[in-house]
Parts: C-alpha cells; structure tokens; sequence
C-alpha cells in the first residue's frame, strides 16, 4: 500500500480543532502476544507495526489515518502477534532518564518544571568522591541545586523527597500506569 498523502482527521470532529500530525505522537501501549505490556511507543511507529504484520490492533483512539485508498482509525494499544522474550532490562544512566525516574521533579522542594529548567544534582557532590550513578543523582530546580552547592545533605537543611534508585523494569511499569491514567483503554491491560 502506498501513502501518497496522508492527512488525520478526530472522529466526528474538523482537522481544525487539532495541530496538524499531533495524533501521530500519541502513546500507544505496546503488549507482547501473552498481553503483557512491554513498552510505549508513537501512533507513527504502532501504525507501521500494524501495516507490516508483526502487530495488531487492540484498541483505537478514535482518530483515522486517511491515504489514498485506505482509511485506518490509528491504535491506542496494540499486541504483537509473536511472543517476544525481553531481557532483564536496565536503562541507560542519562539526563533524559533521571528526569522521567523524577517525574521532572525537584527531589528537594517539589517544585514540578519543564525539563529544560531542571538540572542533575550529585547528592554526594563530585568534588567530595561522589560518583554518577542512579543512586547518587537526582532532578533539582536552580535554585535548590544553588542552594546545596557542594555540601552534603547532613551539612544542610534540605531533605530528599525519596531515595534515588535505579530505573528498572518495575520503574517502567509504573511510569506505564501513570501515562495510562489518561488513557482509559490502557487500564485493562496494566496491573495495578
């Protein structure tokens, strides 16, 4: 099938009231052939799963991909159709994932920000042996980050709201249950 031009269109709804191609980056729920959610993705890359055969649709969110011949509601959840074992996973130690671990929160005050406002603190600051590990760094605002400088906690009067630990597969479960508060038809498939 070839796409000349593809345009969305909300069901029951003009394009105008949506930003043209934003449906294509909603989060769909990715689940292995025995249902069990495995990952997120983009509508974009859940559509080519679908259209090449190695996924299919379990639920849709309502909005359609319209091509030249063909109109298709894009997915919401999709299973794929092979059982696929996944590895013991762990996440790569970057900024990105600190500050999705942290729910781009400031582990000092609280204070909820955009990512590009937040910066990593050495809870154990650097010039006093601390490492960049998961366990040793944390989302802070300026401010706090200013604040603590190079001083330990037990030097201050600021607290961490939780302790830092690794991202693991449980942290990506329950970063899944919480996008999929949004999406009510993710709920059947995430165990709460």
């Amino acid at each position: 099938m070839k796409v000349v031009e593809a345009s969305l269109q909300p069901v029951g709804q003009s394009t105008e009231a949506e930003t043209p191609g934003k449906p294509l980056y909603a989060p769909v729920l990715v689940l292995n052939a025995s249902y069990e959610p495995i990952n997120i993705c983009a509508a974009r890359r859940a559509v080519v799963l679908v259209l090449k055969g190695v996924a299919m649709t379990e639920e849709e969110n309502g909005h359609y991909l319209h091509a030249q011949r063909v109109a298709m509601r894009l997915p919401s959840v999709i299973r794929l159709l092979e059982y696929r074992r996944i590895p013991h996973q762990t996440r790569a130690l970057s900024r990105k994932n600190i500050l999705l671990r942290d729910r781009n929160t400031c582990q000092y005050c609280g204070a909820v920000m955009a990512s590009g406002e937040l910066t990593l603190d050495h809870v154990i600051p650097r010039s006093r042996g601390g490492l960049s590990t998961w366990e040793n760094l944390v989302a802070c605002c300026h401010p706090c980050n200013h604040r603590k400088g190079n001083q330990l906690l037990g030097e201050t009067t600021m607290k961490l709201m939780r302790e830092p630990r690794a991202f693991n597969l449980h942290t990506s479960r329950h970063i899944m249950r919480m996008i999929g508060r949004s999406d009510t038809k993710w709920r059947k498939y995430l165990f709460y």
